[in-house]
């Protein structure tokens, strides 16, 4: 495996580790009911997960 193979598999694996703990997060916001704050155009925004 060359060296851009393996960027791009390193690459696909922290994505999908980022997605995964992105879905963990908004499941245990929901469970606790409890809103999630981001900052949106410089601006801290707080958001109610909505249930599936």
């Amino acid at each position: 495996m060359g060296t851009k193979e393996q960027i791009d598999d390193i690459r696909e694996k922290v994505l999908k580790g980022l997605n995964k703990t992105y879905e963990k997060l908004l499941e245990m916001k929901r469970r606790n009911n409890s809103v999630l704050v981001v900052s949106k155009d410089g601006q801290i925004v707080k958001i109610k997960p909505e249930k599936e």
